[in-house]
């Protein structure tokens, strides 16, 4: 029986494959589509609502995970590398995506087919958006290259599509140089709207944010290389202190390893995670944040859990099926189902409250989640 890290959602497959070139992932998706036997792509299993399970033919893509030739400008990775492997193999070239996620330890893959959101997504977009070229195994089993320039059709229809219009099993990935060292800031801010606010006026390489139960807010704002505070870099509305550290890049972007460690000794990484994250127009996303913080407490997110709060910007190339609103923000209850806290079952309930509601603001749910 196979789960994700959401912990909820729990199923068996009938068979496992795992593919080691691309004329094997259309070898299954072939047999598959002549029996009728569903298949489902899975790469580390970070979904958290079962979206890399299935009863039928489970693609095992983690053996589809060389990084090949390292360019000043892009990378050609195979879809079940990890990113963290990806950045093992451009740093030493001076070069890193420009899109990372929180947490590297996923696939290529598995993100581009969420769309993948970082710290520079309010520059750069989603990693998504800084695809330069896939391969692609489509449903009835054809292998085919695609780029904005050549098979846009299939380009378009496999990114930030869950899988659902294909595998992808190789990527080329935009690339940019890379810093040797990060000054971060983290600003308290007493609420969505100033940290919204500061998101979009501050000028920094890496902004992110989160929240707690009740509307307390925090700005990460990085600068790469640099040697004093960003401009528009917000004053501490709470009197707690601003925090200042310098890292080294790699440091920096790998910043999750010992708090997943901690977690993991916990035994609360092996949580359910019944996770919800949206995008919201940002008219409108003050209105839906608060209203959703102002009914939570600190045991309807558990003791490991956090509230993510992210202005982003389309990116270089547009991402269709990601169906963002224009002017987007992401808004994640980030929740683990902790002991001594609300039950599962009632934090999937206060999920679909959160998702009705941002779809009457004119939101979307991210589909990662």
């Amino acid at each position: 029986m196979l789960h994700d890290f959401g912990g909820i959602v729990r199923r068996t497959p009938g068979t496992v494959i795992r593919p080691s070139c691309a004329r094997e992932v259309a070898e299954a998706v072939r047999e598959a589509a002549a029996s009728g036997t569903p298949l489902v792509a899975r790469g580390c299993g970070h979904s958290t609502g079962g979206q890399s399970q299935t009863g039928g033919v489970s693609l095992d893509l983690r053996g589809l995970a060389t990084v090949h030739a390292v360019q000043a400008d892009r990378v050609v990775v195979d879809a079940g590398a990890t990113w963290r492997e990806v950045l093992d193999a451009t740093l030493p070239h001076g070069r890193t995506p420009p899109v990372l996620t929180d947490y590297l330890d996923l696939t290529v893959g598995g993100t581009l087919s969420a769309g993948g959101i970082g710290g520079t997504s309010h520059v750069h977009g989603t990693q998504a958006a800084n695809v330069l070229e896939l391969d692609v195994v489509t449903r009835t089993g054809e292998a085919v290259t695609c780029s904005p320039g050549d098979r846009r059709d299939v380009f378009d229809a496999v990114r930030a599509a869950m899988g659902r219009n294909g595998v992808i099993t190789r990527a080329a990935l935009r690339l940019v140089p890379a810093p040797e060292r990060v000054l971060s800031f983290t600003v308290p801010l007493a609420g969505a709207a100033g940290l919204l606010r500061a998101q979009r006026t501050v000028r920094a390489d890496h902004v992110s944010g989160l929240a707690e139960p009740g509307g307390r807010c925090e700005l990460r704002a990085v600068v790469h290389d640099g040697d004093r505070p960003p401009p528009g870099l917000p004053p501490d509305e709470t009197g707690t202190g601003m925090e200042v550290e310098e890292l080294s890049f790699l440091d920096f972007a790998d910043r999750m390893r010992p708090d997943v460690q901690e977690l993991i000794a916990l035994g609360e990484w092996a949580r359910p995670h019944p996770w919800a994250t949206v995008l919201l127009p940002a008219a409108r996303a003050v209105d839906v944040i608060d209203a959703t913080l102002a009914e939570m407490g600190p045991d309807d997110i558990g003791l490991s859990g956090l509230v993510r709060i992210q202005a982003l910007a389309p990116g270089p190339v547009p991402v269709p099926l990601l169906r963002a609103p224009a002017d987007p923000v992401l808004f994640g209850l980030l929740r683990a189902a902790s002991p001594g806290c609300r039950p599962v079952e009632e934090m999937l309930a206060s999920n679909r409250v959160l998702h009705d509601r941002a779809r009457a603001a004119g939101g979307v749910l991210y589909m990662s989640s």
